[in-house]
Protein backbone atom coordinates (compact mmCIF):
# COMPACT_ATOMS: atom_id res chain seq x y z
CA UNK A 1 0.00 0.00 0.00
CA UNK A 2 1.21 3.17 -0.82
CA UNK A 3 -0.02 6.16 1.52
CA UNK A 4 2.30 9.18 -0.21
CA UNK A 5 0.95 11.47 -3.04
CA UNK A 6 3.69 10.07 -5.37
CA UNK A 7 2.04 7.11 -6.96
CA UNK A 8 5.25 5.80 -5.81
CA UNK A 9 6.53 3.37 -3.59
CA UNK A 10 9.12 5.90 -1.66
CA UNK A 11 11.62 4.90 1.04
CA UNK A 12 13.18 7.17 3.18
CA UNK A 13 16.83 6.41 3.45
CA UNK A 14 19.07 7.82 6.27
CA UNK A 15 21.94 8.53 4.10
CA UNK A 16 24.04 9.78 7.17
CA UNK A 17 23.43 6.90 9.42
CA UNK A 18 26.26 4.01 9.13
CA UNK A 19 29.79 4.04 9.88
CA UNK A 20 30.48 4.73 6.18
CA UNK A 21 28.20 7.06 5.35
CA UNK A 22 26.88 7.82 2.55
CA UNK A 23 29.19 6.05 0.67
CA UNK A 24 27.48 2.78 1.61
CA UNK A 25 24.01 3.60 1.77
CA UNK A 26 24.25 5.41 -1.64
CA UNK A 27 25.91 2.66 -3.16
CA UNK A 28 23.30 0.36 -1.76
CA UNK A 29 20.54 2.14 -2.85
CA UNK A 30 22.15 2.20 -6.75
CA UNK A 31 22.24 -1.77 -6.66
CA UNK A 32 18.21 -2.11 -5.50
CA UNK A 33 17.80 -0.39 -8.61
CA UNK A 34 20.44 -1.99 -10.79
CA UNK A 35 19.82 -5.70 -9.49
CA UNK A 36 16.08 -5.21 -11.24
CA UNK A 37 14.88 -5.86 -8.10
CA UNK A 38 13.31 -2.38 -7.68
CA UNK A 39 11.97 -0.49 -11.01
CA UNK A 40 12.14 3.48 -10.88
CA UNK A 41 8.76 3.81 -12.73
CA UNK A 42 7.06 2.28 -9.34
CA UNK A 43 9.96 3.12 -6.07
CA UNK A 44 11.73 6.28 -5.49
CA UNK A 45 14.69 6.21 -2.77
CA UNK A 46 14.38 9.40 -0.51
CA UNK A 47 18.38 10.95 0.33
CA UNK A 48 18.39 12.37 3.48
CA UNK A 49 21.44 13.82 4.87
CA UNK A 50 24.45 16.00 3.49
CA UNK A 51 22.99 17.40 0.21
CA UNK A 52 26.97 17.94 -1.26
CA UNK A 53 27.97 14.78 0.36
CA UNK A 54 25.18 13.16 -0.93
CA UNK A 55 25.80 14.59 -4.31
CA UNK A 56 29.43 13.95 -4.56
CA UNK A 57 28.89 10.17 -4.07
CA UNK A 58 26.25 10.19 -6.42
CA UNK A 59 28.15 11.73 -8.97
CA UNK A 60 31.15 9.25 -8.67
CA UNK A 61 28.52 6.43 -9.32
CA UNK A 62 26.35 5.05 -12.30
CA UNK A 63 22.88 6.64 -11.58
CA UNK A 64 21.00 5.85 -14.55
CA UNK A 65 18.75 2.97 -13.30
CA UNK A 66 17.48 4.91 -10.14
CA UNK A 67 15.05 6.81 -9.23
CA UNK A 68 16.18 9.32 -6.49
CA UNK A 69 15.03 12.46 -4.68
CA UNK A 70 17.37 14.60 -2.17
CA UNK A 71 16.49 15.86 1.62
CA UNK A 72 19.09 17.94 3.30
CA UNK A 73 19.63 17.53 6.55
CA UNK A 74 22.29 19.36 8.81
CA UNK A 75 22.88 17.35 11.76
CA UNK A 76 23.81 13.79 12.15
CA UNK A 77 22.67 11.06 15.12
CA UNK A 78 26.05 9.31 16.46
CA UNK A 79 26.13 6.07 17.90
CA UNK A 80 27.45 7.61 21.05
CA UNK A 81 23.80 10.30 21.08
CA UNK A 82 21.48 9.22 24.00
CA UNK A 83 18.26 7.88 22.35
CA UNK A 84 16.10 10.15 24.02
CA UNK A 85 17.80 13.03 24.10
CA UNK A 86 17.89 13.17 20.02
CA UNK A 87 14.31 13.72 20.01
CA UNK A 88 14.42 16.90 21.48
CA UNK A 89 17.90 17.78 20.30
CA UNK A 90 18.67 16.45 17.43
CA UNK A 91 15.39 17.55 14.93
CA UNK A 92 17.37 18.53 11.96
CA UNK A 93 19.08 15.11 11.86
CA UNK A 94 18.55 12.82 8.66
CA UNK A 95 17.29 9.93 10.87
CA UNK A 96 14.58 12.66 12.63
CA UNK A 97 13.79 14.11 8.92
CA UNK A 98 13.70 10.12 7.30
CA UNK A 99 10.67 9.01 10.58
CA UNK A 100 8.93 12.73 9.90
CA UNK A 101 8.53 12.51 6.83
CA UNK A 102 7.00 8.96 7.00
CA UNK A 103 4.68 10.15 10.02
CA UNK A 104 3.43 13.20 7.34
CA UNK A 105 3.08 10.63 4.71
CA UNK A 106 5.47 11.67 2.70
CA UNK A 107 7.61 8.16 2.70
CA UNK A 108 6.15 4.65 3.06
CA UNK A 109 9.14 3.24 5.02
CA UNK A 110 12.23 4.62 6.79
CA UNK A 111 15.62 2.66 6.46
CA UNK A 112 18.43 3.48 8.79
CA UNK A 113 21.87 2.28 10.20
CA UNK A 114 21.95 4.67 12.54
CA UNK A 115 21.97 4.29 16.63
CA UNK A 116 19.31 1.27 17.16
CA UNK A 117 18.24 3.14 20.44
CA UNK A 118 17.32 6.44 18.51
CA UNK A 119 15.87 4.79 15.71
CA UNK A 120 13.56 2.99 18.14
CA UNK A 121 12.80 6.17 19.82
CA UNK A 122 12.23 8.21 17.24
CA UNK A 123 10.00 5.69 15.42
CA UNK A 124 7.53 4.79 18.45
CA UNK A 125 7.34 9.03 18.92
CA UNK A 126 6.89 9.85 15.67
CA UNK A 127 4.66 6.90 13.88
CA UNK A 128 3.28 5.75 16.98
CA UNK A 129 1.91 2.39 17.98
CA UNK A 130 0.00 -0.18 15.64
CA UNK A 131 -3.45 -0.19 17.54
CA UNK A 132 -3.28 -3.05 20.60
CA UNK A 133 0.77 -3.03 20.54
CA UNK A 134 1.76 -2.11 24.15
CA UNK A 135 5.49 -2.15 22.96
CA UNK A 136 6.87 -2.33 19.77
CA UNK A 137 9.76 -5.37 19.13
CA UNK A 138 12.79 -5.58 17.73
CA UNK A 139 12.68 -9.16 15.33
CA UNK A 140 15.60 -10.59 14.02
CA UNK A 141 16.07 -14.26 11.75
CA UNK A 142 18.32 -16.81 12.49
CA UNK A 143 18.99 -19.63 10.71
CA UNK A 144 17.86 -22.97 11.71
CA UNK A 145 17.63 -26.27 9.86
CA UNK A 146 15.31 -25.83 7.14
CA UNK A 147 15.25 -23.39 4.06
CA UNK A 148 13.67 -20.89 5.97
CA UNK A 149 15.09 -19.03 8.45
CA UNK A 150 13.89 -18.78 12.41
CA UNK A 151 12.78 -15.27 13.83
CA UNK A 152 13.72 -14.27 16.84
CA UNK A 153 11.66 -11.58 18.84
CA UNK A 154 12.60 -9.68 21.07
CA UNK A 155 16.49 -9.35 19.60
CA UNK A 156 17.28 -5.95 22.44
CA UNK A 157 14.31 -3.66 22.36
CA UNK A 158 12.41 -4.29 25.77
CA UNK A 159 15.11 -5.62 28.27
CA UNK A 160 12.61 -5.36 30.88
CA UNK A 161 9.05 -7.36 29.59
CA UNK A 162 5.59 -8.07 31.14
CA UNK A 163 3.09 -11.02 30.13
CA UNK A 164 1.76 -9.09 28.30
CA UNK A 165 4.49 -7.96 25.80
CA UNK A 166 5.83 -11.45 25.24
CA UNK A 167 2.61 -12.79 24.56
CA UNK A 168 1.85 -9.61 21.63
CA UNK A 169 5.39 -10.65 20.59
CA UNK A 170 4.37 -14.09 19.99
CA UNK A 171 1.23 -12.11 18.17
CA UNK A 172 3.17 -9.97 16.08
CA UNK A 173 5.76 -12.60 15.42
CA UNK A 174 3.51 -15.06 13.99
CA UNK A 175 1.90 -12.42 11.49
CA UNK A 176 5.10 -11.00 10.31
CA UNK A 177 6.82 -14.62 9.29
CA UNK A 178 3.51 -15.45 7.70
CA UNK A 179 3.63 -12.65 5.73
CA UNK A 180 7.16 -12.25 4.76
CA UNK A 181 8.12 -15.96 4.84
CA UNK A 182 4.46 -17.43 3.40
CA UNK A 183 4.13 -19.57 6.65
CA UNK A 184 0.67 -20.88 6.72
CA UNK A 185 0.15 -21.05 10.38
CA UNK A 186 4.07 -20.43 11.90
CA UNK A 187 4.90 -22.12 14.88
CA UNK A 188 5.72 -20.25 17.69
CA UNK A 189 7.82 -20.89 20.51
CA UNK A 190 8.23 -19.34 24.19
CA UNK A 191 12.03 -19.52 25.39
CA UNK A 192 12.51 -20.78 29.07
CA UNK A 193 14.76 -22.78 30.76
CA UNK A 194 12.85 -26.02 30.29
CA UNK A 195 9.85 -27.63 27.78
CA UNK A 196 7.59 -28.19 30.51
CA UNK A 197 4.80 -25.32 30.46
CA UNK A 198 5.58 -24.69 34.02
CA UNK A 199 9.35 -24.00 33.68
CA UNK A 200 10.52 -20.52 33.66
CA UNK A 201 9.98 -17.72 35.73
CA UNK A 202 7.00 -16.03 36.69
CA UNK A 203 6.25 -13.47 33.78
CA UNK A 204 7.38 -16.46 31.68
CA UNK A 205 5.03 -18.72 32.79
CA UNK A 206 2.38 -15.97 32.84
CA UNK A 207 3.00 -15.17 29.21
CA UNK A 208 2.44 -18.94 28.28
CA UNK A 209 -0.84 -19.25 29.76
CA UNK A 210 -1.52 -16.06 27.60
CA UNK A 211 -0.38 -17.75 23.90
CA UNK A 212 -1.88 -20.95 25.07
CA UNK A 213 -5.58 -19.29 25.27
CA UNK A 214 -5.31 -17.94 21.97
CA UNK A 215 -7.02 -20.25 19.28
CA UNK A 216 -5.65 -17.74 16.31
CA UNK A 217 -2.47 -18.57 16.76
CA UNK A 218 0.23 -22.35 16.41
CA UNK A 219 1.43 -21.66 20.31
CA UNK A 220 3.57 -24.98 20.38
CA UNK A 221 4.48 -24.41 24.19
CA UNK A 222 7.98 -23.43 25.47
CA UNK A 223 11.01 -24.32 23.88
CA UNK A 224 14.85 -24.07 25.03
CA UNK A 225 18.08 -22.86 23.80
CA UNK A 226 18.88 -25.87 21.88
CA UNK A 227 15.59 -25.70 19.58
CA UNK A 228 16.20 -22.04 18.63
CA UNK A 229 18.26 -22.85 15.29
CA UNK A 230 17.35 -27.15 14.97
CA UNK A 231 13.78 -26.27 13.28
CA UNK A 232 11.13 -26.56 16.19
CA UNK A 233 9.54 -23.65 15.69
CA UNK A 234 9.36 -20.38 13.20
CA UNK A 235 9.03 -17.65 15.98
CA UNK A 236 10.85 -17.90 19.02
CA UNK A 237 9.82 -15.60 22.12
CA UNK A 238 11.71 -14.05 24.87
CA UNK A 239 12.37 -10.82 26.39
CA UNK A 240 14.76 -8.03 24.78
CA UNK A 241 18.02 -8.98 26.99
CA UNK A 242 17.67 -12.85 26.36
CA UNK A 243 17.25 -11.96 22.69
CA UNK A 244 20.05 -9.57 22.98
CA UNK A 245 22.54 -12.21 24.05
CA UNK A 246 21.07 -14.37 22.19
CA UNK A 247 21.30 -13.15 18.75
CA UNK A 248 25.51 -12.03 19.62
CA UNK A 249 26.26 -15.58 20.88
CA UNK A 250 24.98 -16.81 17.47
CA UNK A 251 26.89 -14.72 15.75
CA UNK A 252 30.19 -15.18 17.13
CA UNK A 253 29.33 -18.78 16.15
CA UNK A 254 30.21 -18.39 12.87
CA UNK A 255 33.19 -16.14 13.30
CA UNK A 256 34.67 -19.05 15.77
CA UNK A 257 33.83 -21.61 13.09
CA UNK A 258 35.58 -19.99 10.84
CA UNK A 259 38.83 -19.40 12.88
CA UNK A 260 38.76 -22.98 13.84
CA UNK A 261 38.98 -24.05 10.15
CA UNK A 262 41.07 -21.83 9.22
CA UNK A 263 43.57 -23.22 11.83
CA UNK A 264 42.65 -26.92 10.99
CA UNK A 265 43.82 -25.69 7.49
CA UNK A 266 46.98 -24.54 8.34
CA UNK A 267 48.39 -28.14 10.07
CA UNK A 268 49.58 -29.15 6.96
CA UNK A 269 49.12 -29.52 3.26
CA UNK A 270 46.39 -32.64 3.56
CA UNK A 271 44.35 -30.42 5.69
CA UNK A 272 44.79 -27.23 3.30
CA UNK A 273 43.49 -29.59 0.30
CA UNK A 274 40.81 -31.01 2.71
CA UNK A 275 39.43 -27.32 3.50
CA UNK A 276 39.88 -26.17 -0.40
CA UNK A 277 37.63 -28.96 -1.77
CA UNK A 278 35.38 -28.24 1.12
CA UNK A 279 34.77 -24.26 1.02
CA UNK A 280 32.16 -24.37 -1.57
CA UNK A 281 29.84 -26.14 0.78
CA UNK A 282 31.23 -24.49 3.60
CA UNK A 283 30.66 -20.99 1.92
CA UNK A 284 27.20 -21.82 1.40
CA UNK A 285 26.52 -22.26 5.30
CA UNK A 286 28.38 -19.54 6.06
CA UNK A 287 26.17 -16.97 4.38
CA UNK A 288 23.16 -18.16 6.27
CA UNK A 289 24.90 -16.45 9.04
CA UNK A 290 25.93 -13.36 7.25
CA UNK A 291 23.87 -10.38 8.67
CA UNK A 292 24.26 -8.51 4.64
CA UNK A 293 21.88 -11.66 3.31
CA UNK A 294 19.07 -10.62 6.10
CA UNK A 295 20.30 -7.05 5.78
CA UNK A 296 18.24 -5.70 8.60
CA UNK A 297 15.89 -5.98 11.63
CA UNK A 298 12.46 -4.73 11.26
CA UNK A 299 11.09 -2.54 14.40
CA UNK A 300 7.48 -4.74 14.63
CA UNK A 301 4.69 -3.07 16.04
CA UNK A 302 5.32 0.83 15.17
CA UNK A 303 2.43 2.50 12.96
CA UNK A 304 4.65 2.48 10.15
CA UNK A 305 7.77 0.48 8.73
CA UNK A 306 11.36 0.79 10.52
CA UNK A 307 14.13 -1.46 9.33
CA UNK A 308 16.97 -1.00 11.27
CA UNK A 309 20.55 -2.23 10.03
CA UNK A 310 24.07 -2.39 11.71
CA UNK A 311 26.24 0.56 11.67
CA UNK A 312 29.19 -1.36 9.36
CA UNK A 313 26.70 -2.12 7.05
CA UNK A 314 27.87 -3.04 3.81
CA UNK A 315 26.12 -2.13 0.51
CA UNK A 316 25.34 -5.28 0.11
CA UNK A 317 23.41 -5.19 3.43
CA UNK A 318 21.64 -1.59 2.83
CA UNK A 319 19.99 -3.05 -0.37
CA UNK A 320 18.97 -6.01 1.50
CA UNK A 321 17.24 -3.22 3.95
CA UNK A 322 15.74 -1.54 1.23
CA UNK A 323 14.25 -4.83 -0.18
CA UNK A 324 12.62 -6.03 3.02
CA UNK A 325 11.32 -2.05 3.88
CA UNK A 326 9.58 -2.53 0.10
CA UNK A 327 8.44 -5.93 0.89
CA UNK A 328 6.58 -5.22 4.17
CA UNK A 329 5.08 -2.12 2.77
CA UNK A 330 3.69 -4.28 -0.20
CA UNK A 331 2.68 -6.63 1.80
CA UNK A 332 0.81 -4.88 4.11
CA UNK A 333 2.35 -6.54 7.31
CA UNK A 334 0.53 -3.50 9.70
CA UNK A 335 -2.45 -4.08 8.88
CA UNK A 336 -2.45 -7.67 8.98
CA UNK A 337 -0.51 -7.12 12.67
CA UNK A 338 -3.50 -4.77 13.78
CA UNK A 339 -6.62 -6.93 12.73
CA UNK A 340 -4.65 -10.29 14.80
CA UNK A 341 -4.24 -8.38 17.71
CA UNK A 342 -8.06 -6.49 17.91
CA UNK A 343 -9.32 -10.75 17.51
CA UNK A 344 -7.20 -11.65 19.73
CA UNK A 345 -8.84 -8.36 22.01
CA UNK A 346 -12.04 -9.43 21.47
Amino acid sequence: MVNNNTGKLRIALDAMGGDFAPENEILGAIEAFSSGMLNKDDTEIVLIGNEQKIKKCLAANEVHDMCYSIVHADEVVMMEDDPTEVIKTKKNSSLYIAAKMQADGDADALVSTANTGAVMAISTVLLGRIKGVSRPTIGTFLPGDSPKPVLLVDAGANVDCKPLFLYEFGVMGGIYVSQMLDIAKPRIGLLSVGSEDKKGNDVVRAAHQMLRQNPNINFIGNVEGGDIMLGKCDVVVCDGFTGNVVLKFAESMSKLLKVKFKNYAERGLSNKLLMGMAMPALKDVFKEFNYEEYGGVPLIGVNGVSIIGHGKSSPKAVKNMIFKAVETVRRDVNKHIGTALAEANK
